[in-house]
């Protein structure tokens, strides 16, 4: 870190989160720890006649178990998911809310927004007219909705935004609350990020595509990030979510810190609607902006969260940009991708590979990359391959990469 400079970082007092692998953080943390696979066969509804019939789906979340009849029938999946994972993250926090409410932030980001509910309406529409068409699927669906709903949910009266930056959505929502924190807008931020977009109509539009694994038969195995026989991600859905507080605020209380969110930066390949700049440039430059906006030097990275989707163009750039930013130091940086096990949460991808960040951080662990039984020659860095490994972390580095060429890259850092 640079020298001569007190810095006062926001820190991340509280995490939440529901994936395919467990309906809270500590479950999620402890399946990605053991190298569990949460991809299966859809369960959702028929799939028996898509190419791809595989997906890292929640099971068992009852919505009206959470939010009432009333709230789980008017609100999309996206959005139960964002608030349940938002009151788990206040509560892990130890924040009482209603002192600071005005002076308290939502952002959650996502990327699909309310499209099985898209699904659902369109054909209620085409079979059964437009009397049949739900008077909540336009407020329910539109992409502000998932932190309006946790603003609502939680009673706070801050800025409430959300923003679209593909599968960057989840990461980006964490450097806008580090901006609002120091502009001094507020005090706390609710940040992370949401997706539930698992639907025939987006497996269907994906499998023409051609992103999407087709290992069907093999759904525990299919998601394959760096390894020579991948085929493509697998689809997920998720949310996770952050209390975020500027250092004074969260010293005043006394809370206790996962880390500190040091910098960031986010950044465009301009490239292509869908496939990574394939020589690296540009997210190689939003990491080494990030770690220069963190004060971070590449000798003291100790981790990188990759994005690591499993598609042959995006691990293989992935690589070339880490190299590049890294330089000499690149070999000796582990890095490690969770999609492995859960699949593209998409919009809360980026605040997934955030969360194992921090617990990596505090725990010491880092989880692995499964499936990678084969290592591309072309994805030749330490990506931790089948097992987890015990290393100390101090500093690590969530990278994500959406479709558009959105980089966004943020830099954690062990509480000073």
């Amino acid at each position: 870190m640079s020298s001569g400079v007190q810095r006062s970082d926001p820190l991340v007092t509280g995490i939440g989160a529901i994936t395919p692998l467990a309906q809270d953080a500590p479950g999620t943390w402890d399946g990605l720890v053991a190298g569990r696979s949460g991809v299966g066969p859809i369960r959702s509804f028929d799939a028996s006649d898509l190419p791809v019939r595989i997906a890292g789906e929640i099971h068992g979340f009852d919505a009206e178990a959470h939010l009432g009849p009333k709230r789980a029938r008017r609100s999309a999946r996206f959005s139960q998911l964002a608030t349940v994972a938002a009151r788990e993250a206040v509560a892990d926090a130890g924040l009482e809310l209603g002192p600071v409410s005005d002076r308290t932030a939502v952002i959650i980001n996502n990327a699909v927004a309310g499209w099985p509910e898209g699904d659902r309406n369109q054909r209620l529409l085409l079979e059964q007219g437009p009397a049949h068409v739900s008077p909540y699927y336009i407020p329910s669906t539109i992409l502000n909705m998932a932190a309006c709903e946790v603003a609502i949910d939680l009673g706070v009266h801050g800025p409430v935004n959300a923003s679209a930056l593909a599968c960057a959505s989840g990461t980006a929502a964490l450097l806008e609350a580090r901006r609002l924190l120091a502009t001094g807008e507020a005090d706390v931020v609710i940040a992370g990020g949401t997706d539930a977009g698992i639907s025939r109509s987006m497996l269907a539009g994906l499998s023409v595509m051609g992103p999407l694994s087709r290992r069907n038969d093999e759904p525990e195995r299919a998601s394959r990030p760096f390894d020579a026989d991948r085929d493509g991600f697998v689809f997920g859905e998720g949310a996770v979510v952050f209390v975020v507080e500027s250092a004074a605020h969260a010293a005043a209380r006394g809370a206790r810190g996962y880390g500190e969110i040091a910098g960031g930066a986010l950044n465009s390949d301009a490239y292509h609607m869908s496939a990574p700049e394939p020589t690296g440039t540009y997210a190689a430059r939003a990491i080494s902006t990030a770690l220069d906006n963190a004060g971070v030097t590449p000798a003291q990275l100790d981790y990188v969260c990759a994005h690591g989707t499993a598609t042959k163009a995006n691990d293989a750039a992935e690589t070339k940009a880490i190299r590049i930013a890294l330089g000499e130091h690149a070999d000796r940086v582990p890095a490690s991708s969770p999609k492995s096990m859960v699949g593209h949460l998409i919009g809360a991808a980026g605040a997934l590979s955030a969360m194992v960040c921090l617990l990596a951080i505090r725990d010491g662990v880092l989880p692995p990359t499964i499936n990678l039984d084969t290592p591309d020659p072309a994805c030749d860095l330490d990506y931790v391959p089948l097992r987890a490994r015990p290393a100390p972390v101090r500093v690590a580095a969530a990278n994500a990469f959406g479709f558009g060429g959105q980089n966004c890259v943020v830099v954690l850092r062990a509480r000073s």
